[in-house]
């Protein structure tokens, strides 16, 4: 990469985060530049200048862009024999408190707080629970909130979940209401947006930090583990490590899950 493309990148970048409040700085570089370098080609831009104007003033290709940079990668039960892990030893154990509070953070298109609905409902552990699930981009949450996926989407689920917690609607299913009603979506930047109040007793963030400089993935390790509480659970991606975990106050319980020392 020219010297010339780093500061047209690096403008686009500022004024990005100036007048969207989107802030690419903690996103690796190189991923991000493709993913750019594509939309831009797809809609006939050549230089960073005109297409940051042009989603300045076109929603429809704003939309596009903060769609496509935000990395919407979701699905039902993604590495199940993870979310076995996390049921047979973390959920068991959480499910014996009179209350929980929990969190979705970067949920997408909300497959992955309706998996843990799903397992909560199973262990007949909803009474008590809070759920919240959030997202940067507006359009997931809405897809989210709205509770509907294609017969593809629902393919990973177990048949015997499906069959619980899914209403056919047309040629596609709709979650079922008793576990809609149960998650709350919110939108929020993990790198710029204050923290939800804790504390929680399991934060479920799973597949975001692989996209995230060094920086961005110290910054959102250590805010997750400060609204953990003592004991409470993090769980992350199955591409994902937290090296050195001590340093947020972590250890390391289960394959991909960490604890909040005490």
């Amino acid at each position: 990469m020219s010297l010339a493309d780093e500061m047209s990148y690096a403008r686009f970048v500022s004024d990005v985060r100036d007048a969207l409040g989107l802030d690419l700085r903690f996103y690796k570089a190189p991923q991000m530049m493709r993913r750019i370098a594509t939309l831009m080609r797809r809609r006939g831009f050549d230089d960073y200048g005109a297409y940051f104007r042009a989603i300045v003033e076109d929603e429809r290709l704003r939309t596009e862009f903060i769609d496509r940079v935000t990395i919407n990668v979701s699905e039902f039960f993604r590495n199940p024999e993870l979310w076995a892990e996390l049921d047979r030893h973390v959920l068991a154990e959480l499910a014996r408190l009179p209350h929980l509070k929990l969190w979705s953070a970067a949920c997408s298109t909300g497959e992955e707080p309706y998996t843990l609905a799903m397992l909560l409902h199973a262990r007949r552990a909803l009474a008590g629970v809070w759920l919240l699930a959030t997202d940067i981009d507006e359009p997931a949450l809405q897809m989210a909130r709205a509770a509907r996926y294609s017969a593809k989407s629902v393919q990973s689920v177990p048949a015997d979940y499906r069959a619980r917690y899914f209403v056919p609607d047309g040629d596609a299913f709709r979650v079922a209401e008793e576990l809609v009603s149960m998650v709350h979506f919110m939108r929020h930047d993990l790198l710029r947006d204050p923290y939800p109040k804790g504390p929680f007793d399991l934060i479920v963030n799973r597949n975001v930090a692989i996209y995230f400089t060094d920086e961005g993935k110290k910054h959102l390790y250590r805010s997750l583990a400060g609204v953990l509480r003592p004991g409470g659970y993090l769980f992350v991606g199955g591409t994902e490590q937290i090296f050195h975990p001590e340093q947020y106050g972590l250890e390391q319980a289960y394959p991909f899950v960490y604890r909040r020392k005490s």
